[in-house]
């Protein structure tokens, strides 16, 4: 009996894709987190990919092409404080400079204001 290739069953994948929204004052990038269900990270970011392209074009953005993928650690569908994405990224920057770099620069809009 062959083993089970566990990366061929289906499971939860977050994708990470970049806009920019050209129409904007300042032009801002925005960094997008979809969830798939799907059968493998290739089609996970296929199919991001196509959702991304939808949403540049119906809320006049630019998608930049860039698609980041992590398949999620979870036995079943999401639940309370599952890891839905991680990034390692390899820098000799110390912990100040790397989160004003990445992360901290003064210029991000976090959160949604629905006022």
């Amino acid at each position: 009996m062959a083993a089970v290739d566990a990366a061929a069953e289906k499971s939860w994948y977050a994708v990470r894709c970049v806009f920019q929204w050209v129409a904007w004052e300042g032009a801002p990038y925005e960094e997008r987190l979809t969830l798939w269900w799907a059968d493998s990270m290739e089609q996970a970011i296929a199919r991001a990919e196509g959702e991304a392209r939808t949403y540049a074009r119906e809320n006049g953005h630019r998608c930049l092409g860039l698609a980041q993928c992590y398949r999620l650690a979870t036995d079943g569908r999401p639940d309370d404080g599952d890891e839905v994405f991680s990034l390692l990224r390899d820098s000799t920057l110390g912990q100040e400079a790397y989160l004003d770099r990445y992360f901290d620069t003064g210029r991000e809009r976090q959160g949604r204001d629905d006022d």
